[in-house]
């Protein structure tokens, strides 16, 4: 890596954190500089704008949740234990070093959904590669006799976004794990009824 290289590096992974816990509009230059110890001119000579850092902090930031997520899936050779992956990595949402500011998807599309078209389409893309994961692991159990036939993928892969996403934000915002856990209890028991 070149010096530029690293050092536009840095800076993400310095700002990836404050943008996930305190949003797009709430994130400052001071808050970039404070935590790079850069010069403006430095955050500047390295993105174009506050922009482009911020996209950038969410790629970072999400690709350390599918990171995370896609070796413990890779380690199971069941789809049923592929998906309750999900339950388990989202029920130590607060415990994570890298979640620490909840979810990069649901913080990013809470955030940006009508004031930042660039980071709203990064959060739908996010979504998309989720869903589609949780698809094709059903699919692949279905084909395996694994799951159920008459399993629709697609309205499984929703609900259970919807869920985990909801489930997160009531932990995040209330600090504690109660309804978390009660739903990822649920969400495990739905993923276990799919069995064929």
């Amino acid at each position: 890596m070149s010096k530029a290289e690293r050092t536009r590096q840095f800076i993400i992974e310095k700002t990836a954190p404050i943008f996930n816990s305190k949003g797009y509009a709430g994130t400052s230059l001071n808050d970039i500089i404070d935590a790079t110890g850069l010069t403006k001119g430095s955050v500047y000579g390295n993105f174009e704008n506050k922009d482009d850092i911020a996209v950038a902090a969410f790629d970072y930031n999400f690709g350390k949740i599918t990171t995370y997520i896609g070796a413990r899936i890779r380690e199971k050779e069941l789809a049923i234990d592929k998906l309750l992956v999900y339950p388990q990595t989202h029920r130590r949402i607060l415990e994570l070093p890298f979640l620490k500011g909840g979810c990069p998807v649901l913080n990013t599309s809470v955030d940006s959904d009508d004031t930042h078209p660039l980071l709203k389409k990064r959060a739908i893309a996010a979504l998309n590669l989720w869903r589609a994961s949780i698809e094709r692991i059903i699919r692949k159990g279905v084909e395996t006799k694994e799951i159920k036939k008459q399993t629709n993928a697609a309205e499984f892969a929703a609900i259970m976004i919807s869920l985990t996403e909801g489930a997160v934000m009531q932990a995040k915002v209330t600090g504690r794990n109660t309804e978390l856990n009660i739903t990822m209890d649920f969400l495990v028991q739905m993923i276990n009824n799919l069995k064929n």
